[in-house]
């Protein structure tokens, strides 16, 4: 179904819309733009939406705020917001009485006109995401960027040609309920997250595994191989299968050898008609072996799309994407990164093993139902001194102390990154590193990573 025949399909119709954020927001202007019936519903009250609300109701929005805003559902279609599970029984209720339940990006699914390389993963998806649509456009072609990524693009739907290509970063929660999958699927790696809102781990792998799991012959997937999970879904592809790996040469897809002229490591592509040198390890700019891995993603991804010239000068020229191991500034010889992406563990151990030297560490945050054991060894190991503050300070201590490896580790604990930031300046020496990477999520203090990243950077700015 084409964009302007699905609008058609709602003219007569009642559509709910379940969450005024960001992503919802280009949805609601766009129904209610094509004279449909649209209940917006949010949990906020209308003081905190402030001049939103008066600005929807003026267009004919209905709204329904407050605790109470998934009283009684009703709707012919109901669009519920990415971070809400499908299965609420509210929504559950709902549907038993009629309603459709669907979601921003599986509508755009449906009517996207163009070929979608889409990505998903526990760590790296957003970065991967952004140098597939970096390179595709040095290619020449047209990108719509979006998902996790950009911004919502059903409300674009109608100007995109088929031409064009759609590159989106996927989140579990968009997955879960997905009943198509993209042109090219790409899975970055898996580990435990995200489990104060999924029931288990077992049901966070199942809807990332909605990516591949509706492609069709004509389809590619893209998986790890050095990742266990990822390593597993191979077999499991209904398209074609690239893989890449940094540990063993591989048949189709991207991997490691010794670069063909000069010393070091270089990207090498393997595609079945024979095998080449792309990238130089020396030519990327990103730090860390984390994102050598988000290149090989990619360029798997893009292998055939984008010639490797073009792919050696962007790496060359690529700095990273904001709130990920972000170059803050230097100051008197020390190096600030905001890392605030880290929501995880096992982000922050991909941030601390992107520095050959020791760095003193902020970390700290809420709670997302996930095991620290891990980060506890490599804190040790990377960690000269360690600056918590957050809810999750406390199991973060103990993962450190309890590790085996535990060697008397400087810990101290702070109210706030002003306190941290200042404890950090006046601690560090010339040549050190100071990375916030929290290993937790922000919404202890804050309203997204976005923000946290934004107020450690600004305080950090503020140093003398």
């Amino acid at each position: 179904m084409k964009f302007e025949e699905y609008l058609s399909s709602l003219q007569s119709k009642t559509v709910t819309v379940v969450g005024i954020g960001v992503s919802n927001q280009p949805l609601i202007e766009l129904l209610l733009s094509r004279g449909i019936a649209v209940t917006a519903c949010d949990k906020k009250d209308r003081a905190a939406l402030g001049t939103l609300a008066e600005e929807l109701e003026g267009k004919g929005c209905r709204l329904q705020l407050g605790p109470d805003y998934l009283k009684n559902l009703t709707g012919d279609v109901i669009f519920r917001t990415p971070g809400m599970r499908p299965d609420l029984p509210e929504l559950t209720a709902a549907v038993r009485r009629g309603s459709t339940l669907t979601s921003e990006m599986e509508v755009f699914f449906e009517v996207c006109p163009c070929p979608i390389i889409a990505v998903t993963g526990s760590d790296g998806k957003t970065t991967t995401t952004t140098i597939i649509g970096a390179l595709l456009q040095a290619a020449g072609r047209t990108v719509h960027l979006g998902g996790n990524i950009g911004h919502p693009l059903l409300a674009e739907a109608g100007s995109i040609r088929e031409e064009d290509i759609a590159v989106l970063e996927l989140s579990s929660f968009q997955l879960m309920t997905m009943t198509r999958s993209p042109h090219i699927a790409v899975v970055t790696n898996l580990a435990p997250n995200h489990l104060d809102v999924h029931k288990d781990y077992a049901e966070y792998i199942s809807a990332k595994e909605n990516i591949f799991t509706h492609q069709e012959a004509e389809d590619i997937a893209v998986f790890n191989a050095d990742n266990e999970v990822t390593r597993s879904f191979i077999g499991q592809e209904r398209g074609s299968l690239r893989i890449f790996s940094r540990r063993e040469t591989v048949e189709r897809g991207t991997y490691l050898a010794p670069a063909a002229f000069g010393d070091g490591q270089a990207i090498w592509v393997s595609n079945g008609f024979g095998r080449r040198e792309v990238l130089p390890l020396a030519g990327i700019k990103l730090p860390g072996i984390h994102n050598v891995e988000n290149y090989m993603a990619a360029i798997a991804a893009v292998d055939g799309l984008v010639p490797d010239e073009i792919i050696r000068e962007f790496a060359g020229t690529f700095g990273g994407v904001e709130h990920r191991i972000e170059l803050v500034r230097e100051l008197d010889g020390v190096r600030y990164y905001n890392d605030s992406i880290a929501s995880s563990p096992s982000r922050t151990i991909a941030g601390l093993n992107s520095f050959p030297e020791r760095v003193i560490l902020i970390a700290g945050g809420k709670d997302k139902g996930i095991s620290y054991d891990a980060l506890g060894p490599v804190v040790n190991d990377h960690v000269k001194l360690l600056i918590l503050c957050g809810a999750t300070a406390g199991v973060i201590r103990a993962s450190v102390e309890q590790a085996k490896n535990y060697n008397g580790l400087e810990i101290t604990e702070v109210e706030d990154y002003r306190q941290a930031v200042t404890l950090a300046r006046s601690r560090a020496q010339e040549g050190d590193v100071v990375i916030l990477s929290p290993a937790s999520t922000s919404f202890d203090r804050f309203a997204n990573f976005m923000e946290r990243g934004r107020v450690f950077k600004e305080i950090v700015n503020q140093l003398l």
